[in-house]
């Protein structure tokens, strides 16, 4: 009886451990994926886990774009160097490149003996002007009474009006330096002159320091007036039949990530040496931090057309090349190949014509990992 017992026992037991691994197996076959060749089956835990969610491509407004380098540039209208007609030493001066000014604010003061002496020199012809017009009033009326003779009466004339001109041209030159000539008298003539911004914008150089003598060759100061700073593009002749005023451009510099929108103004005619074009964009708003010279990188947006598109959360990069899954019943998964095309506001073309279905939309390449990791443990 005893030996019965012990050969009931060792069969359940071998029982036991054919029977285990296979439970076992199943187990495991419901917590892991199926993977087989291009296709993955998940479970409902982890699809959940990874997020996936599926929709289907939609019909957007897109458009492709041309990469092309440029500068920051401003057209010289904008541009303005400042130099003084009579020569002076700098008196005061306060500029520093960046500074904003407003126009008619004095930028600098500067003195010299020679502006003393065309103070004096109009003041002094325009008295002599005073008593030539009375001597000719008083000429004229003895010439009706045949006082005099029409001789004097022309030179009286004559010198009258030399002296007008004489005043006038001192009158210009006390405006070239700031100096009002109607406003002017014997009390105030002053040494110094005050040198007043042409226009509104900001300092973008600075030439000369306190008590230097300038030159009226000399470029004091330049001024830029930011109103039309403007992209300057450089596209080569082969691209330049897809280029036309009114397309939408984005720019960024090589140190930043912030975009700046612009616009297509006007296409250079000719091409250069190197076969290229300049193209000059209008930029929507303006950013002190954007200087002319300023390198510029950019995208031109070429053409705008409905294309079927996925989101870019929905492809996937493996072995370099570009795949999107489909969802099949039973969350089965199948990869397929696809050519991308444009991308706008978190949208890729697909160009690749898609069997009708559901597509992941998101979190595509946690299906990759589960695929490809399945695939290494078979």
């Amino acid at each position: 009886m005893r030996n019965i017992l012990i050969v009931l026992a060792g069969s359940l037991i071998i029982m036991a451990g054919c029977h285990s691994p296979a439970e076992n197996k199943e187990t495991a076959k419901e917590e892991t994926a199926d993977s087989s060749g291009n296709t993955v089956q998940l479970t409902d835990i982890q699809v959940k886990n990874a997020g996936v969610i599926t929709g289907k491509p939609e019909l957007r407004q897109m458009h492709t774009s041309l990469k092309v380098n440029g500068v920051i540039d401003v057209p010289p209208q904008n541009l303005v160097s400042i130099s003084i007609p009579l020569g002076g030493y700098l008196k005061t001066m306060t500029l520093l490149p960046g500074l904003q000014v407003k126009k008619g604010q004095v930028l600098a003061v500067l003195e010299d003996p020679q502006y003393v002496q065309l103070q004096e020199d109009y003041l002094v012809a325009q008295s002599k002007l005073r008593f030539l017009e009375a001597d000719y009033k008083r000429q004229q009326e003895l010439n009706q009474s045949k006082a005099n003779s029409d001789k004097v009466l022309q030179q009286v004339k004559s010198d009258y009006e030399s002296q007008q001109v004489i005043v006038r041209s001192l009158s210009e030159k006390l405006h070239l330096i700031n100096i009002n000539p109607a406003t002017l008298q014997s009390s105030t003539i002053s040494r110094q002159i005050s040198i007043l911004a042409p226009i509104s914008g900001f300092v973008s150089k600075v030439n000369v320091n306190t008590g230097k003598y300038v030159a009226p060759t000399d470029i004091l100061f330049e001024l830029m007036d930011p109103k039309d700073l403007h992209l300057s593009l450089t596209v080569f002749e082969k691209d330049l039949s897809q280029i036309s005023p009114g397309q939408e451009v984005v720019a960024w510099t090589n140190n930043s990530d912030e975009k700046y929108e612009a616009e297509v103004h006007f296409i250079t005619q000719g091409v250069d040496e190197t076969h290229a074009a300049e193209v000059h964009c209008h930029l929507k708003k303006y950013d002190k931090r954007l200087v002319p010279g300023m390198f510029m990188n950019a995208e031109i947006a070429l053409n705008n057309a409905r294309v079927k598109a996925l989101p870019d959360n929905a492809i996937v990069k493996w072995q370099g090349k570009n795949f999107v899954f489909k969802a099949e019943t039973g969350n089965m998964y199948a990869m397929l190949p696809v050519e991308i095309g444009a991308h706008t506001a978190g949208f890729t073309e697909i160009k690749t014509d898609l069997p009708e279905g559901n597509y992941v939309i998101d979190n595509a390449y946690p299906v990759l990992m589960k695929m490809k990791n399945s695939g290494d443990e078979e």
